[in-house]
C-alpha cells in the first residue's frame, strides 16, 4: 500500500474532484469551480514551505516565530506551464540576516514540495521579519 493515495474523478469538461483521505479538493482548469492545477501547486508549495520554515526554527531552538504569512506569486510561460515562483514571507518575529538565511536553508532542506520540484522552479524567497500580523 502506498503512503499517500487519492482518487480524482472527472465526469466531463475540465473540473475534477479529488479525494485525499477524508478531504475533498475541487480543481478546475478553467477556474470556474475551483482553483487550477497550477494554483493548487503554488498554494501547496507555499503551505509546505511555511511549515518547513517553522519546523526548522523549532528544531534549532529559535524562539516562537509568531504568525507567518507567505504571499506566493507565480509566472506562467506561453504554454501555461509554471515558469517561476516567488514567496514573500512575513514573519512576526524579528530575525537578523543570519537567522533569516539559516531558516531559509533549513526550509529548503525540509520542504517536501521544494524537493519534488525541478531546481529551476524553486521559489525565490524573501523574508520580512518583524511583521505586524
Amino acid at each position: 500500500m502506498a503512503d499517500i493515495e487519492s482518487t480524482t474523478t472527472n465526469d466531463s469538461g475540465f473540473h475534477s474532484l479529488s479525494i485525499v483521505g477524508e478531504f475533498e479538493l475541487s480543481i478546475d482548469a478553467t477556474t470556474e469551480d475551483g482553483p487550477s492545477p497550477n494554483e493548487v501547486l503554488v498554494a501547496d508549495y507555499a503551505s509546505c514551505y511555511t511549515f518547513a520554515f517553522r519546523a526548522g526554527a523549532q528544531r534549532n531552538s529559535y524562539d516562537d516565530l509568531g504568525k507567518i504569512q507567505t504571499d506566493a506569486s507565480a509566472d506562467l510561460d506561453d504554454d501555461d506551464d509554471l515558469e517561476s515562483i516567488s514567496f514573500d514571507m512575513h514573519v512576526e518575529a524579528d530575525l537578523d540576516d543570519d537567522e533569516q538565511a539559516e531558516l531559509k536553508q533549513l526550509a529548503d532542506d525540509i520542504c517536501h514540495v521544494h524537493a519534488a520540484l525541478r531546481e529551476g522552479l524553486h521559489a525565490d524567497v524573501s523574508i520580512h521579519p518583524g511583521a505586524d500580523l
